[in-house]
């Protein structure tokens, strides 16, 4: 497998690092039809639709939920580091992004131009996935990595949707935070709880993914 997860110049959710095990995942399942819950800035979402359509030859679709800059109606929410103010480290970053263009990365306007290279096969959701993945339909998916909300409420809200919709059908779950380095544990226990539940198969990556397989 000749594929390398790219940071492009975006602010990124996950480190080379993490996005190569994700890609591993992927290889190994092969899915056709993608499912990502917190799309960020997208470099997720790009790597994952170059490699896709570099296994598929183009066959394959890939449907994003994000809040895309709107604060969370949840008050339980738990809220990890996102972009404030959008800082940068890199000085030519922020005088890129900020002064030159002024472009919120986070925004769906500049997500979809991320990704315009996949217009056909993209589809990206602005809200709250509470609300927004009950009236979608998601039948096809067979693939779902679930980095949204990380209260136990959302995350518990967002597998069993999910799961739901792949029953009868081979499919997996990628979970990230589920032992999250600040300390937010409802990620793990709505995992937890749902995978006792239904009993599922669960493997956990280096305390980071969670990997549902059924």
């Amino acid at each position: 497998m000749n594929f390398k997860f790219k940071k492009y110049w975006r602010k990124t959710g996950l480190s080379p690092k993490w996005g190569n095990k994700l890609i591993e995942i992927i290889y190994e399942k092969k899915p056709h039809h993608f499912l990502e819950i917190g799309v960020f800035c997208g470099v997720t979402s790009r790597n994952i639709c170059e490699f896709l359509n570099l296994i598929h030859n183009g066959n394959f679709t890939y449907t994003g939920i994000d809040l895309f800059g709107n604060e969370s109606d949840d008050n339980n929410e738990k809220k990890p580091v996102y972009i404030k103010h959008q800082k940068f480290s890199n000085p030519l970053k922020h005088l890129y992004y900020n002064l030159i263009i002024n472009e919120n990365l986070n925004s769906l306007e500049s997500v979809k131009k991320f990704l315009i290279n996949f217009d056909d096969q993209v589809t990206l959701y602005k809200g709250n996935s509470n609300k927004v993945l009950k009236n979608l339909n998601i039948e096809k998916i067979d693939f779902a990595f679930i980095d949204g909300g990380h209260s136990y409420e959302t995350t518990l809200n967002d597998i069993e949707i999910v799961h739901q919709n792949m029953k009868g059908k081979k499919g997996t779950i990628v979970c990230d935070d589920y032992q999250d380095a600040s300390y937010i544990t409802d990620v793990k226990k709505a995992i937890d709880y749902y995978v006792k539940k239904e009993n599922l198969s669960l493997r956990i990556i280096d305390g980071k993914f969670a990997v549902i397989e059924f």
